[in-house]
């Protein structure tokens, strides 16, 4: 059966450039990849049909002498070998295929293989949560804060060997820290299981970490935590997580910061906001009160007269601290809640009732009340 032509194969033209016949293949790869369309024979037949075509047309020599000289003369028409080893097509390398492939999902094989093994060593980063109170988060504070971590063993020196001497390149992985078995159509990668996936060995384990080259201690660290700070903020301690495996780097500490509700006042980006029961009578009359404000001082807050509930009244920078603004600080705004009076003496019914009289006659006290009412008796006309 005489086999189809390379260049309608990847559905490009002859004049192709390397770039369309690169992304031509990643389509139909996409496509009609095992993975995606499993036990489905003619998928399988289409996936290998591409990835022939483009091994060969990726390849200036290789096209070159496929223009030339089409399939038979150059040896382009072995197809699929089923067999172990490096060769998966006549002609061609399956490593390379492979590589080729991982290239096509974010980077190729030798890649992948350096962050596995990079992964494997390195220390883990860690998350430590740190509750502040507001008052806190306002002022800024230090806070010792004391956690147990995997840290380098002081017996080996972080080395994993009882002699301090270097580990040495697995032998089963050659270094890389992964192993390859084919599984039919596939080759697949695995961590190994000699090194643990760090590419070394330790030939003369240390008793205290078990060749690890870490053990859990206690630690405790001053988190300085700045004025203004928000919650959910994080603070980084370079190098201060994990301790990496057999000495490698060790990750970072990331402190992040919640805040304590507060009982009275509720933060908003850098605002305060208040809620502040009135009595009527303050209300009415106006006045001057005293109120707690966030750095802890006294201040005075002036009671227009006629305040209606639910009115804000704003003072100026008595907010929150703004993280490196010098001192910077928001505003802080109060909801008045006026009060409505229970329990009333005899006395106290008396003189509302005859304030009720005198209002009543007197539309400019309320004239919300007034302008509704009077729409009410319109809609009833």
């Amino acid at each position: 059966m005489s086999k189809r032509d390379y260049y309608e194969v990847l559905g490009v033209s002859k004049k192709a450039s390397a770039e369309d016949i690169k992304k031509a293949y990643r389509k139909l790869a996409m496509q009609y990849h095992p993975d995606r369309n499993p036990g489905d024979k003619e998928a399988e037949k289409k996936f290998k049909e591409a990835t022939e075509a483009y091994e060969v047309l990726k390849d200036d020599d290789k096209r070159a002498g496929y223009d030339r000289f089409g399939h038979q003369e150059q040896g382009f028409g072995g197809g699929y070998s089923s067999r172990t080893g490096g060769a998966g097509f006549d002609g061609f390398d399956f490593n390379d295929i492979f590589s080729n492939f991982g290239d096509f999902f974010g980077g190729n094989g030798n890649e992948q293989r350096t962050r596995k093994k990079a992964s494997a060593q390195r220390g883990s980063d860690v998350r430590y949560n740190l509750e502040i109170s507001l008052e806190e988060a306002f002022a800024g504070c230090s806070e010792n804060i004391t956690f147990t971590i995997p840290s380098n063993c002081d017996s080996c020196g972080g080395t994993g060997s009882s002699d301090k001497s270097k580990p040495t390149t697995c032998p089963t992985c050659g270094g890389s820290g992964v192993i390859r078995v084919q599984q039919g159509f596939f080759i697949v990668e695995k961590t190994c299981h000699t090194c643990g996936g760090s590419g070394e060995v330790v030939k003369n384990p240390c008793k205290k970490c078990h060749g690890h080259g870490r053990v859990n201690k206690e630690r405790t660290l001053t988190a300085k935590i700045p004025a203004g700070v928000e919650e959910g903020n994080r603070i980084r301690f370079a190098g201060q997580g994990e301790a990496g495996l057999r000495g490698a780097q060790a990750g970072d500490l990331y402190v992040y910061v919640t805040i304590r509700k507060h009982q009275f006042f509720i933060r908003k980006d850098e605002d305060i906001h208040f809620e502040m029961p009135l009595r009527v009578t303050t209300a009415c009359l106006g006045g001057s009160i005293e109120i707690p404000t966030i750095d802890g001082s006294k201040v005075k807050l002036q009671i227009p007269e006629g305040s209606q509930n639910g009115d804000i009244l704003r003072l100026k920078s008595k907010g929150m601290s703004v993280v490196n603004s010098g001192g910077r600080r928001g505003d802080m705004f109060v909801k008045l809640n006026i009060e409505v009076p229970v329990k009333l003496s005899s006395e106290e019914k008396d003189l509302l009732q005859k304030l009720d009289k005198i209002m009543a006659n007197k539309a400019s006290s309320n004239p919300k009340s007034e302008s509704f009412f009077k729409k009410v008796g319109d809609f009833f006309k």
